[in-house]
């Protein structure tokens, strides 16, 4: 009796090097939301005999035989029999809701650990400096902090998270700079949307295409009251509005469950084509995630611009970049003067998600003071 157990012991341990060993990688790279290890390349020096078992195993880790099945049956196990996220990163919320809990984003939506006093004047003196700065250069300056997901639809939350507060650090980051001329509040225009249709995605933590052109047009109605030269934003009916069925966004990745999660799409599609096109990188999807990417419009005399931002701009490049002959989009919170320097925008848009505000902190010496200015 004990040897058959042994036996098939044997066999299910070594059934997933077995499956590599035959050429079957165990890895699903479209249903994760992060970049798997890659082989370890061997070129013959010492570091790379060093460092190859280290490697090796962080390989086989992510691609042993069967890995992906493992990982989607248990994180379905996890939601659908439990009726819990396989994963701490993600909270399961009402009606097919899920939302992000790391980075300070569940702090976030339950108001914890606000700013000091000592802390809204940093982000009064980061943001000041760069305003000034930026005038005494003749360039339009917009600063916004779009609203996390569980802002705009906290009634999906669970309902075993309580606030312990009304003010959220996105209220006293506005606040602290409510009279310097160049915010962007997004949120009312968003809540008047979101009485209409469905503005964020239920799988990801972002907005979708309709969230996405609500924020638009006020970053852009924004930009033309400092710069008349920028065009006016595309219109809801510059659109066909579709609905499509699609797989899991990046919370659905996370979870381990993309393949297995589906979600309606509201998306939106321009009914004329689009005039900018990206140049750097060379190829590279207006919506790609990254560090730096740059737009151009051909023959255009449009206003230039230099866009500081996270993922929640990502959906707004193809829509942004209609309104500039040239736009460098930076994957950066912090301000670049250098990159301004070399840029000549007529235009500096900086956008930071409200759960950042938990995870970064500005650093106003990296702008000259106004008495350095030029």
């Amino acid at each position: 009796m004990r040897a058959p157990l042994v036996a098939a012991f044997i066999v299910i341990i070594m059934l997933p090097l077995a499956l590599n060993v035959a050429g079957q990688d165990g890895a699903d790279p479209g249903a994760e939301n992060r970049e798997l290890a890659a082989f370890p390349r061997f070129d013959g020096t010492l570091e790379s005999v060093a460092n190859f078992g280290n490697q090796f195993g962080h390989w086989f880790d992510d691609h042993f035989g069967l890995r992906s099945t493992f990982v989607r049956w248990y994180g379905e196990t996890r939601l659908k029999v439990f009726g819990v996220s396989p994963t701490a990163s993600v909270l399961k919320g009402k009606d097919g809701w899920f939302f992000y809990a790391d980075d300070g984003a569940l702090e976030d939506h339950i108001s914890a650990d606000l700013l000091t006093e000592e802390g809204v004047a940093n982000w009064r003196e980061a943001v000041e400096r760069a305003r000034r700065w930026l005038a005494s250069k003749q360039i339009a300056f917009v600063f916004l902090v779009p609203p996390d997901k569980h802002f705009v639809y906290s009634e999906q939350m669970p309902s075993s998270l309580r606030r312990i507060g009304t003010m959220s650090r996105m209220d006293q980051v506005y606040a602290g700079l409510n009279d310097t001329g160049i915010t962007v509040d997004v949120r009312p225009a968003l809540f008047d949307a979101k009485t209409r249709e469905r503005i964020y995605h239920k799988t990801d933590t972002h907005w979708n295409d309709r969230g996405a052109l609500v924020a638009y047009q006020a970053i852009v109605n924004a930009a033309r009251a400092r710069v008349p030269a920028v065009p006016e934003p595309w219109r809801r009916d510059d659109f066909d509005a579709v609905t499509r069925d699609a797989p899991a966004g990046d919370l659905g990745a996370m979870m381990g469950l993309k393949r297995v999660l589906r979600e309606e799409d509201l998306a939106l599609i321009p009914k004329r084509p689009r005039a900018a096109v990206v140049v750097e990188p060379q190829s590279a999807a207006p919506m790609a995630e990254e560090g730096r990417l740059v737009t151009e419009i051909p023959g255009s005399t449009l206003p230039r611009a230099v866009i500081f931002r996270d993922s929640f701009m990502s959906r707004l490049v193809p829509l942004l970049s209609e309104h500039f002959s040239r736009a460098v989009y930076l994957w950066q919170n912090d301000f670049d003067t250098n990159v301004i320097e070399q840029e000549h925008p007529d235009v500096v848009i900086q956008e930071i998600v409200s759960r950042h505000l938990y995870v970064f902190t500005p650093s106003p010496e990296l702008v000259p003071s106004c008495s350095d200015c030029k």
